[in-house]
């Protein structure tokens, strides 16, 4: 009688099903994992702003450029738009919103602020509008303040 060798097709269907697992559980944690990394890209923009503004406001007293000078407001990113809000002599928040088309989602589903007392929210996450009250840029699913 003749022996033969490799694999039954059950043998491959195992296999193929348990790829298949690993994959469901492997892909939505990898793009989680790579959508934190783009929204460091707002977080460190929106500090750097800020140290812009703080140093722009030791330079001419007032955030708003009344007083001369021009205000200087975050260049847009791959992944991110900023956009300067509530500026006055001693007030400014900063906004960054999330580009559509980028792997994170529809434009502004990602939206942090800053302001000039340093307190820091994240206003959408997801897609999902948040607490205005938060005090803190949330970087990952299941994050809190």
């Amino acid at each position: 009688m003749k022996h033969a060798k490799g694999f039954t097709l059950i043998e491959i269907m195992i296999v193929v099903a348990l790829i298949g697992v690993l994959a469901a559980i492997a892909v939505p944690a990898y793009n989680d994992y790579i959508v934190r990394g783009k929204l460091v890209d707002a977080t460190a923009q929106l500090s750097d702003a800020r140290i812009k503004l703080e140093q722009f406001f030791q330079d001419t007293r007032a955030y708003d450029g009344s007083k001369g000078g021009t205000v200087p407001i975050p260049a847009p990113t791959k992944y991110f738009t900023f956009a300067l809000s509530n500026l006055a002599p001693l007030t400014y928040t900063v906004t960054a919103s999330s580009l559509a088309g980028q792997g994170i989602g529809n434009a502004g589903d990602y939206t942090y602020t800053i302001n000039e007392s340093n307190v820091k929210k994240t206003t959408k996450f997801g897609g999902t509008a948040l607490n205005a009250n938060n005090g803190c840029w949330l970087m990952k699913k299941g994050d809190s303040c």
